[in-house]
């Protein structure tokens, strides 16, 4: 498929497949990689973790990271969008915006967008901090924001969803609102993109949508079982996500007909899933990574950890990592699910991991971004 890259003034048509990663080799500047937000990497993670740096960012991390030409970005609840050098762990430069900031961020070109619960979302640039514009939403902004053109229009725009009950598409240029869809409560998870021309998310009202890019007009809806906390990854036509009713469902998108439903215990998920070519991978409040099967939606595999598991987890290779509110990031064989590694950092991790080329960073919940190298 076509996409697009923003580059200050322009955006610069570049030859992708849906479910790349959005920048060159060695970045990892959206969360969950792509688009379709299917949570796999292109990097070689190894069989161990080495620490190589911490940051502190003064306060709770539940924001994810993302990296892009050798910075790290990612929120914090200090309030602050930290810039961070990949291979030195020193900070370049922050952002301080009203209230926390737990959604993660996203880069696009020399862009960086970022959500905050003071309900703005924020453009800067990447490599200064220096604000390009702010968009106001009525309600904290907890999930990143994903990118798109408008198929008809060809214009470039940010789609991102808030606690006003809106999902938002304004212009990647000007922060310009060009449409807003209504729902019924908080919209938590990041919009997916499907087919270069719709639009999908799932939010507390139990519903998920299916709605135009171009238009923000409804296409369907399906009602589902329970509120969905996360976010919906694509894969094949097919939306695959877990709700707070102890379940993870797969939905036909184009027809709205329900593929499958798993339940493993009897806890909700607030993991969003990682989508192989043969798995759909979350975690869950059983304190397991679960390991389904993407055409019987039968368990192949399941993960037991000694926390719960709201980390989205994100399939590299043969391997799956994730971290767990024991205050463990894990390592696993994508194949049966043991555990090859392990790192304790002693309090709970919420991120989700970022991937880049064979290199991990994720946020603490002790305040500290860490980065790991898996190929010492």
């Amino acid at each position: 498929m076509l996409c697009f890259l923003f580059l200050a003034s322009a955006w610069i048509i570049c030859d992708h497949s849906a479910g790349s990663v959005f920048g060159k080799d060695g970045d990892w500047p959206q969360h969950r990689g792509g688009q379709d937000l299917r949570g796999v990497a292109s990097g070689k993670l190894g069989d161990k973790l080495k620490l190589l740096w911490t940051f502190e960012t003064g306060d709770f991390t539940k924001s994810s990271a993302v990296v892009k030409d050798g910075l790290v970005f990612i929120g914090s609840d200090s309030k602050k969008l930290h810039a961070i050098d990949l291979k030195t762990g020193k900070e370049a430069w922050n952002y301080e915006t009203e209230l926390a900031i737990e959604a993660a961020p996203l880069v696009v070109g020399d862009v960086v967008y970022i959500g905050s619960t003071d309900g703005f979302l924020y453009a800067l640039q990447a490599k200064t901090g220096k604000l390009i514009w702010k968009y106001e939403t009525e309600g904290e902004i907890m999930g990143a924001g994903n990118r798109a053109i408008r198929p008809k229009s060809k214009d470039g725009v940010i789609v991102i969803g808030s606690y006003d009950n809106y999902v938002h598409c304004v212009n990647a240029k000007s922060g310009k609102l060009l449409w807003k869809f209504e729902t019924n409560n908080y919209v938590n998870g990041v919009p997916t993109i499907l087919d270069g021309d719709k639009v999908v998310f799932g939010g507390c009202d139990a519903v998920l949508y299916v709605v135009g890019l171009e238009d923000g007009k409804l296409v369907r809806s399906v009602e589902v079982e329970a509120p969905i906390a996360a976010t919906v990854a694509i894969a094949d036509g097919i939306g695959y996500v877990g709700n707070m009713d102890n379940a993870v469902t797969g939905f036909d998108l184009k027809t709205g007909e329900v593929v499958w439903t798993y339940r493993g215990k009897n806890f909700p998920y607030y993991s969003s899933p990682a989508v192989t070519e043969k798995h759909c991978l979350i975690g869950g409040r059983d304190k397991g990574l679960h390991c389904i099967d993407r055409v019987t939606g039968k368990a192949a595999w399941r993960f037991a950890s000694r926390g719960r598991i709201d980390s989205s987890p994100v399939a590299c290779g043969d391997k799956v990592v994730f971290g767990t509110m024991d205050g463990k990031i894990y390592l696993a064989s994508l194949k049966d699910g043991k555990e090859i590694v392990s790192y304790e950092v002693g309090e709970p991790i919420s991120s989700t991991p970022a991937v880049v080329g064979t290199q991990i960073i994720f946020g603490c919940e002790d305040g500290n971004v860490y980065a790991f190298e898996t190929n010492p």
